[in-house]
């Protein structure tokens, strides 16, 4: 056992001294999850910058405005001024730009139209026509606020109340009607709502350990052809010692990515309890078990370093194809009976259950497929196990 241990450290140091592999196992699950983080962090709720230019700098009527437009929690509002927008619109580091004019507020306390000015490239872009829509829905609510006051002082007019108190009195109904409306609009979620970051997660962290099967398997075949295992026999190393060594070494390969990608994904997403978190890192362990002899059973089949990796791509792209990893399966079709034949479709299953605050004592059919495929996966890699080329 001992000798069997030994073996192993050896493929561990050997792997984190390899920066080609080092990086594939270690970096690659981090950048994924960058790209995860970047795209779906903050999913849900629409955010953009407004750029404005107020050249009404003294003007009541202007920061009042820009006051509404900061209420608005999805946007981040970013005065410039003039010569500074036109140079980002020149340079089209800035798509969109709001102008209030001069004589914005001088022109409404007169009673007379005004306008804001947007410059753009050309259409805006998506965020930027987002924005206008937003931005156009405060200047609404800006004239509404007019109108009704304008309304107001019409009906009263020779009541002897001043417009002052007119005005003051007509916001604070308007004030009260925005934040206890009349009408209001109540959300009725029919279904779950879509989370990306729980429907991916799995399926890229299954994807990562199955293509670790076609790196194992490659190393194993080159180390066949090359000799480096009948040299290992030499220091008193039986084969089963051997193998045994090779496959727990796999195992620490496949984990360790599936442990990078899960202690992120708690870390920042806060998608697992901590329970649900510890049951999936075994889940994990257990996947890892299984690949680790789907690899060893490939390696043992093949003569060569291409043959192995081929048949290892081909091998993780059909089970993820298979496995529903970038789409949702529906039940009673060709592709779910298909779907079946998949080990990580039921890998997929179990961490989405525990993403979703489920139990592992339910997952008794996945966690024995996965045990199934090892045993079966062990067994006939040790009978097809071989040291040199050609034989044992």
């Amino acid at each position: 056992m001992k000798n069997t241990l030994l073996v192993a450290l050896r493929e561990v140091r050997s792997y984190l001294v390899d920066k080609a592999d080092l990086a594939f196992s270690l970096l690659l699950p981090i950048v994924t999850f960058a790209l995860i983080y970047g795209a779906f962090g903050g999913q849900g709720l629409f955010h953009g910058t407004v750029s404005v230019v107020n050249e009404d700098t003294n003007g009541a009527y202007a920061q009042q405005l820009l006051d509404s437009i900061k209420k608005q929690d999805s946007l981040t509002v970013q005065m410039l001024t003039r010569a500074d927008a036109e140079a980002k619109l020149n340079q089209a580091s800035l798509n969109m730009v709001f102008f209030i004019p001069p004589d914005f507020s001088s022109k409404l306390n007169l009673g007379q139209p005004v306008a804001m000015t947007i410059m753009q490239r050309g259409n805006g872009g998506q965020d930027g026509q987002i924005v206008a829509s937003i931005v156009g829905g405060v200047v609404s609510e800006f004239n509404h606020q007019f109108t009704v006051i304008d309304q107001v002082n019409q009906s009263l007019a020779g009541k002897n109340i001043p417009a002052t108190r007119i005005t003051v009195t007509t916001m604070q109904f308007l004030n009260r009607e925005r934040q206890d409306p009349l009408v209001g609009i109540d959300e009725v979620s029919v279904g779950s709502k879509p989370n990306t970051v729980k429907d991916f997660l799995p399926g890229i962290i299954t994807m990562y350990v199955l293509f670790s099967i076609s790196i194992s398997a490659a190393a194993l075949v080159e180390e066949r052809r090359k000799g480096t295992l009948e040299r290992l026999l030499t220091t008193h190393l039986t084969v089963g010692g051997l193998f045994l060594g090779k496959f727990l070494a796999n195992v620490f390969r496949g984990f360790i990515q599936t442990f990078i990608l899960l202690v992120l994904s708690y870390a920042v997403f806060r998608i697992f309890t901590p329970l649900t978190f510890v049951e999936s890192l075994l889940i994990a362990l257990i996947f890892a078990i299984a690949c680790s002899a789907i690899g060893l059973l490939i390696a043992s089949l093949v003569r060569t370093q291409d043959s192995a990796t081929w048949i290892g791509v081909f091998f993780t792209m059909t089970m993820t194809m298979l496995g529903g990893t970038f789409f949702t399966i529906t039940k009673g079709t060709t592709l779910y009976t298909f779907s079946k034949l998949s080990i990580n479709g039921y890998a997929n299953d179990a961490f989405k259950t525990l993403i979703n605050n489920g139990s592992i004592s339910t997952l008794g059919v996945e966690i024995a497929v996965m045990v199934g495929v090892t045993v079966v996966g062990l067994i006939l890699s040790r009978l097809t196990f071989k040291v040199l080329p050609q034989g044992k």
